[in-house]
């Protein structure tokens, strides 16, 4: 069987890893355009994620029987389209689903027509009309603590927490000055703030059926403690507390099923993995934003536990029969930890040697995702911000972040920088296991 992952990041090679671990035939893998990480399990194709013909003409020569969209942009951008239009068989959403992630003013006004329970918002279509909601008083006085979201696709970065008035015009001014690009912020989004712990609840949908993975929980600041600007994602964890059976089994019956039939009664049945960001707050939980494929560093936590064929659910989702299978998950806890270059989330350096990856291969239940990175004369270089994601399993969060972090300590590259709180707060005594309940 030949499969195209298309992408260059960690996700992609957690899938292209996975894809070659859980599968009971031969694989031929393909991912383009890949990274170095990627190329010692998979050929690599130099085509570019935004070059749509090229990539499905290489589909069509090569005769590849499944293509797996990793990134949002390509998949707001409508690869899928041109992949079902050609006959080619593709696992992801088509564009009209993919604004859910792509716009964020179209994900609130949705989940607001189909009742799913979502921070209060407004939606402004101009920096000025930003400025009026704030000075309103509509979220609060100056202490008022509300949310400030770029419209588009901002790769992470297009969200600001602020704790005040003060903060939130601040936001604006950054916005304003193109720190994520005039597009994604033409137009914006004010929420209400919520409290509560964040979980990401994923599933991989048909259409009309669906399956629950592992919940996770992402750390997304830059910083400890959660401080510092958002990133793409600094770590994420696995464990059965991360959400009760009770609280599950709310968030499928008024959030998943609501959001799936949705999409079928607006047009645009949801195939593929589908991401929900949660905040379980004291009134319940309630949607921060929908992602419409594997998040990351989420994939790398969630696929080391898959113990199903990861090939025969893709096909599952691609020939609308996933209701037929059974998916099966590993009872372990799992971490990724995010070892990121000097200056990301801004300006990352790239270029620097990367020591004691060979180390690696020692520790048990440890693997290490390439996100970003290169070869020349036999090293391993950095080449971004988010370098390696290095993750491991184990029977309980504790075991597997002792792993997680004592293999973290062999590598080391000159302005190496992660978190070292990856977990922390979430090692409690485990709750009855609710994160795979549904996906048998």
């Amino acid at each position: 069987m030949k499969i195209l992952v298309i992408g260059s990041g960690g996700r992609e090679h957690a899938i292209c890893w996975a894809l070659q671990r859980t599968s009971s035939e031969r694989l031929q893998l393909f991912c383009a355009p890949g990274n170095a990480g990627i190329a010692q399990i998979a050929e690599c194709v130099p085509i570019n994620i935004n070059d749509h013909y090229e990539l499905a003409s290489f589909a069509e020569a090569s005769r590849i029987d499944l293509t797996v969209v990793g990134p949002e942009a390509p998949l707001a951008a409508g690869l899928v389209n041109t992949f079902e239009e050609r006959g080619l068989k593709v696992v992801g959403p088509r564009s009209e689903a993919a604004g859910l992630e792509s716009s964020k003013a179209f994900a609130k006004d949705f989940m607001a027509h189909h009742s799913i329970p979502t921070a209060r918002y407004r939606v402004a279509t101009s920096f000025d009309e930003a400025d009026a909601i704030l000075k309103s008083g509509e979220f609060g006085g100056e202490q008022a603590a509300v949310v400030i979201k770029a419209d588009g696709l901002a790769a992470g970065k297009g969200v600001f927490v602020a704790s005040d008035r003060g903060g939130a015009f601040a936001a604006l001014n950054e916005l304003r000055h193109g720190v994520v690009g005039a597009e994604a912020a033409r137009r914006i989004v004010i929420e209400e703030r919520l409290t509560g712990p964040e979980v990401s609840v994923l599933l991989f949908s048909d259409g009309k059926d669906y399956r629950l993975m592992p919940a996770a929980r992402d750390h997304k600041r830059i910083g400890e403690n959660d401080t510092g600007p958002n990133t793409g994602g600094m770590g994420s964890i696995t464990e059965a507390s991360i959400i009760d059976s009770a609280t599950l089994d709310r968030v499928v019956r008024e959030i998943v099923e609501p959001t799936l039939k949705g999409s079928r009664d607006e047009g645009f049945p949801f195939r593929g993995i589908l991401f929900i960001g949660l905040m379980l707050t004291p009134d319940g939980p309630r949607v921060l934003e929908y992602n419409v494929r594997f998040g990351d560093p989420e994939t790398q936590a969630i696929l080391v536990r898959l113990k199903t064929d990861l090939a025969k659910i893709f096909a599952a989702i691609s020939e609308r029969r996933l209701g037929q299978l059974k998916i099966e998950w590993s009872q372990d806890s799992s971490a990724c930890v995010v070892l990121a270059a000097r200056g990301y989330p801004s300006q990352a350096e790239t270029g620097a040697t990367i020591h004691g990856l060979e180390r690696i291969e020692q520790y048990q239940d440890v693997y290490v995702f390439h996100a970003a990175t290169s070869r020349a004369g036999g090293e391993w270089l950095t080449a971004g911000g988010r370098v390696l994601g290095v993750t491991a399993t184990g029977e309980n969060l504790d075991v597997a972040l002792s792993r997680c972090y004592g293999a973290v300590r062999e590598i080391q590259w000159d302005g190496m920088q992660y978190r070292r709180d990856i977990g922390r707060g979430s090692r409690r005594k485990p709750r009855p296991r609710a994160d795979f309940k549904r996906v048998v």
